[in-house]
């Protein structure tokens, strides 16, 4: 499993292709008792045509794990259309998604298939499927219970033959009973459900995962294969690798161009969060008795907005005119409650 997951990384952003020309031998990667069983899972489903919902960490490879069912499945020869629902304005949605027709728009010059008929016959891969926004998770649920979509602009339906993989670094399912995604689209996607556990959970795969990004790094700058020392190998084993395996990747990249361990010293642990003053003082019960009812309420209501502030601002990466609108604000009454707040601070 992890040699697909650590090779692949190098593809990046590419939108659709099929591949044949991976780095590594996956099966020998798969050296952990979780990886084992997420690789017998993948196994057993990809000859369906099952939806399969893949969850974890950013960097673990959810892509990867699409790619595999993709690659497994007797739809190889078709495409593998890799959709980022994050990064599609949800006016362009519908057009990007299912396409549109000459005249359908100011600027729509000529006819385009959207990512559902490009993905025909072969499999379409919904990426960070939780930012997508509330309109156009709708127009989704239709697509996936109707199995038929019109390009916008157009009167005819469209049937296309897709197998549909979506994936989060949420947990979807705790993220519906927040209101952040829709519950009926949620079943829809969460047929098979993969969960992927970040590096910190599987720390055994670490050493072959550093001999195979050793071994290919140095084959693609054309350097000496480096040899690790036992210290270095043992701090890249107890690191947390917050970024999980695209991290290690990086790092052990870095160590091949530089042909130094000293990368290693560059690792430092993720920084505890201490909560300030005012957090503190806000957490701690309050005497209803010596502040007075009203002022229990001020104090709870305040926490609570301030909660959902910075939850949507997370949530849309901190782009102001889209929280605004989510909340159903302007995005002067936003700017104040972010100064009010201090949630500038946050997001520095």
């Amino acid at each position: 499993m992890l040699a697909i997951l650590s090779s692949a990384f190098q593809y990046g952003g590419v939108t659709e292709t099929s591949r044949n020309d991976e780095v590594g031998d996956y099966e020998a990667l798969a050296n952990s008792a979780c990886m084992r069983r997420i690789d017998a899972t993948v196994s057993r489903v990809a000859s369906t045509d099952v939806t399969v919902l893949i969850t974890g960490e950013s960097g673990v490879g959810k892509e990867l794990v699409a790619r595999t069912l993709h690659r497994r499945s007797s739809r190889r020869n078709g495409p593998f259309v890799k959709v980022n629902c994050a990064a599609l304005p949800v006016e362009l949605f519908e057009s990007e998604v299912f396409g549109h027709e000459r005249g359908a728009f100011t600027g729509a010059d000529h006819q385009t298939k959207g990512k559902f008929e490009q993905a025909d016959t072969g499999t379409i891969f919904l990426d960070e499927i939780s930012e997508m926004a509330p309109s156009a998770q709708a127009k989704l649920l239709q697509v996936l219970e109707d199995r038929e979509f019109a390009r916008l602009g157009a009167d005819r339906a469209i049937r296309v033959d897709v197998r549909i993989i979506a994936a989060s670094n949420r947990d979807l399912e705790k993220y519906v009973g927040q209101g952040g995604f829709r519950e009926d689209l949620f079943y829809r996607l969460n047929v098979v459900h993969v969960r992927i556990p970040p590096l910190r959970e599987r720390t055994e795969e670490i050493p072959a995962l550093v001999h195979h990004f050793l071994g290919y790094y140095a084959a693609l700058h054309q350097r000496t294969a480096l040899r690790l020392s036992a210290a270095t190998l043992e701090k890249l084993r107890r690191y947390s690798w917050p970024g999980n395996v695209r991290q290690l990747q990086n790092a052990v990249q870095r160590m091949v161009i530089q042909d130094s361990e000293a990368v290693v010293t560059e690792l430092r642990e993720p920084a505890v969060r201490v909560p300030s003053d005012r957090a503190e003082s806000e957490a701690a019960p309050l005497d209803v008795e010596s502040v007075g009812l009203r002022e229990v309420v001020r104090r709870v209501a305040e926490a609570t907005e301030r909660d959902a502030l910075q939850g949507m601002l997370e949530r849309v990466r901190w782009r102001r005119a889209e929280a605004a609108r989510r909340l159903r604000i302007s995005e002067r009454t936003l700017r104040e409650k972010i100064r009010h707040y201090g949630l500038d601070r946050v997001n520095d």
